[in-house]
């Protein structure tokens, strides 16, 4: 059988046991447990003949007396019931208050902005929600959504495939970044016809890279890719040191690259479509509690304030 199939017998059936055990008659397990005698028995019998074991023996002047197999199941059940009950009082809110876990996903260009306030003050406000991680590019968040694997996931709104439950949080148009010393460096704005022929570094992770060559394509431009990289602080990095230019949506309060090279940010002229981020979360099915709070926190953060800087 394998570890993730459900076994043939029930904690009840355990529990029913170890109540008799330890009272020494059915009668006495009734009475505690508030339920007949004829259902502690019934359970004891099933639980025998799904274990193929002659767990007690029973007899109406001595009481219930458990035998070598009993015992042994008897020592197993007692630890099996003490996680369960754990696991329950892990998860089951007490006076209101939130608990368990929350599995987030997250596209990694937003994780320096979205994440800090989640676990910062989501989780102050609710310090019994666990909060894990998954960062993981666009493309990969939506089958683990649907798989389970994430409870709620904060992505770029385009190429989100199937259909999930989603609700905006901000939008921000794509901006170019430019070494000081770029000709286009004291320039108010760019037009993405003065770069199409220059050194772009590209970054390449599902949707940025789609986004940016489709602003270049729908003016009728092909780019000059020279770089192609899945990080974020490389395409910053690459150039600041002079290597290109670079197309990029999620911007930073910090104005140098990872090397501490200064960078300059053009707004591009005329100004592109903004693009949304979003919190989505599978449809379908009833979120949890905590998981609704997660989301109604997030769409009650002032996420444009948090990029100005106020």
């Amino acid at each position: 059988m394998h570890s993730d199939q459900p076994p043939r017998f029930s904690l009840r059936q355990l529990s029913y046991l170890l109540t008799a055990a330890r009272l020494g008659t059915i009668s006495a397990a009734a009475a505690e447990l508030h339920v007949s005698s004829s259902a502690i028995s019934d359970a004891i019998t099933a639980l025998e003949h799904q274990l193929d074991a002659h767990l007690c023996i029973r007899k109406k002047a001595h009481g219930l007396v458990l035998t070598a197999a009993g015992r042994q199941v008897a020592a197993r059940a007692q630890t099996l019931l003490a996680e369960a009950n754990e696991l329950e009082r892990e998860l089951t809110p007490v006076d209101g208050e939130l608990v368990g876990p929350i599995t987030i996903g997250c596209y990694p260009t937003l994780a320096p902005m979205i994440l800090p306030v989640l676990l910062a003050d989501f989780g102050q406000q609710h310090p019994r929600v666990s909060l894990e991680i998954v960062e993981t590019p666009q493309d990969r968040l939506a089958g683990k959504l649907e798989s389970g694997e994430i409870d709620v996931a904060f992505v770029y709104e385009t190429l989100v495939p199937g259909t999930p439950n989603r609700a905006r949080l901000f939008a921000q148009p794509a901006h170019v970044i430019l070494s000081p010393d770029d000709p286009f460096a004291e320039a108010e704005t760019v037009r993405l016809e003065d770069l199409v022929d220059r050194d772009m570094i590209l970054l390449d992770s599902p949707p940025s890279s789609q986004h940016t060559l489709t602003m270049f394509h729908d003016r009728g431009l092909d780019p000059h890719v020279r770089y192609r990289t899945t990080s974020y602080e490389v395409v910053r990095t690459l150039v600041a040191r002079g290597l290109g230019y670079g197309v990029l949506v999620q911007r930073q309060k910090n104005p140098a690259s990872y090397e501490g090279y200064p960078l300059v940010v053009k707004e591009i002229e005329p100004a592109v479509e903004p693009v949304a981020v979003e919190v989505i979360w599978p449809s379908g099915v009833e979120v949890s509690a905590r998981v609704q709070a997660l989301i109604d926190f997030a769409l009650d953060v002032d996420w444009d304030r948090r990029q100005n800087g106020d």
